[in-house]
C-alpha cells in the first residue's frame, strides 16, 4: 500500500478478466413520442432534505456491471468477498463499513456474497475470504486478503483514491503522534514502547522507524558535552566508538552531511568488524533522515563506493 508507507500495486490494469460481465450495449430504439414534462423530483430519505451519499452496497453478477465498473468509471469501488460462515470476515467487513461511512461517498464498498455469485469469486481468482479487491476506471488496481490492521486499511484506502484520480489529504495518525510526543517531552522508554507498538501493527512504517531510531540516537548523546565530543573525535581519529559519537553529536545538532561524510571515511579506512560497525551506524542514521532526504541518497552512493 505512495506515501513512502504505501506499497506498490500488486495488480496491473486488466489483470482479471472481467469482460464476461460486461453486456453489449443494446440497439437504438425508435424515438419516443414527446412526454410531458416530469414533476420536480423529490429529495431521497435523509436527514435535512439532503439527498443520502450511497457508501456501502450489497452487490450480485446481475448488478456487478452498474454498480462495480460503471460506478468505478467516476467512483473508486472497494469489494468486499466475504461470506456468513467467515469469521475473519466478521472482522474486516464491519472496519471497511465504518470507514466507508466515514469517508462520505468519496469511495463506494460492495459487498459481494460468494456463496451466491460462485462465479463473480472465480472471476476474481478469489482463492480465500475476506479478499478485498480495489476497482477504479473499470479495472482492478490492487488487493489484499485476510484482516490487517485499522491503519494499514486506511492508507490502503488512501492509496486506492488516489489511483483514482483524487487529491487526497495527508492524515495523521494518532498513534505516530502519542510517540512523538513521548519522544519530543523525554520519555524515551515510552517513545520506544509506542513505536515497536506501531511496527507490530504496519510493518516497516517508515515514520515509526525514523521514530524509533531517534530514540536510540537520543539515547547515545544523552548526558554527553557536544563541544567535548566533537573534540574527541578530532583527537582520536582512529577511535572508532569516539568518531560513532561524534556523527550522532552531528545529526542532533543540525550537521546530517557533516556527519555522514565522517562515517563513509572511516568505512573507507577501517576493515573487519570495525568496518562493520561504522557502517551500520551510519545506516541507522539515514532512517533518522528517510529515504527521500537528498544527503541521504548522496552519502549511499559515497557509502557504496567506500565499500567495493
Amino acid at each position: 500500500m505512495s506515501d513512502p508507507r504505501i506499497t506498490p500495486s500488486i495488480f496491473t490494469r486488466g489483470a482479471v478478466d472481467l469482460s464476461a460481465l460486461r453486456t453489449p450495449a443494446p440497439s437504438p430504439a425508435p424515438a419516443p413520442a414527446p412526454a410531458p414534462a416530469p414533476a420536480p423530483a423529490q429529495p431521497g430519505p435523509t436527514d435535512g432534505g439532503v439527498a443520502s451519499t450511497v457508501t456501502v452496497i450489497d452487490v450480485s453478477e446481475a448488478t456487478f456491471q452498474t454498480e462495480v465498473l460503471e460506478r468505478s468509471l467516476s467512483t473508486p469501488v472497494v469489494v468486499d468477498f466475504w461470506a456468513e460462515w467467515c469469521q475473519p470476515c466478521k472482522q474486516l467487513s464491519p472496519v471497511l463499513e465504518r470507514l466507508a461511512v466515514e469517508d462520505g461517498g468519496a469511495w463506494v464498498l460492495a459487498k459481494v456474497d460468494v456463496d451466491a455469485n460462485p462465479r463473480l469469486a472465480q472471476m476474481f481468482r478469489v482463492q480465500g475470504i475476506p479478499m478485498v479487491y480495489a476497482v477504479v476506471g473499470g479495472q482492478p488496481v490492487d488487493a489484499f486478503s485476510g484482516v490487517v490492521p485499522e491503519a494499514q486499511l486506511r492508507q490502503w484506502i488512501q492509496a486506492v483514491l488516489k489511483a483514482g484520480g483524487a487529491t487526497v489529504a495527508e492524515t495523521t495518525d494518532p498513534r505516530l503522534d502519542e510517540a512523538d510526543d513521548s519522544l519530543l517531552n523525554g520519555d524515551l522508554d515510552a517513545a520506544e514502547q509506542a513505536y515497536r507498538k506501531i511496527l507490530a501493527e504496519t510493518p516497516s512504517d517508515a515514520a515509526a522507524e525514523a521514530g524509533l531510531a531517534q530514540v536510540g540516537l537520543a539515547r547515545r548523546v544523552a548526558g554527553s558535552d557536544p563541544q567535548a565530543v566533537l573534540a574527541a573525535a578530532a583527537a582520536a581519529t582512529d577511535d572508532i566508538d569516539a568518531q560513532l559519537l561524534a556523527a550522532d553529536v552531528e545529526v542532533l545538532g543540525g550537521m546530517a552531511e557533516q556527519a555522514y561524510q565522517r562515517l563513509v571515511g572511516l568505512v573507507r579506512r577501517t576493515a573487519g568488524d570495525d568496518r562493520e560497525k561504522a557502517r551500520q551506524h551510519l545506516v541507522g542514521l539515514f532512517t533518522i533522515a528517510g529515504p527521500d532526504d537528498a544527503a541521504v541518497a548522496s552519502a549511499r552512493r559515497a557509502l557504496a563506493s567506500a565499500l567495493f
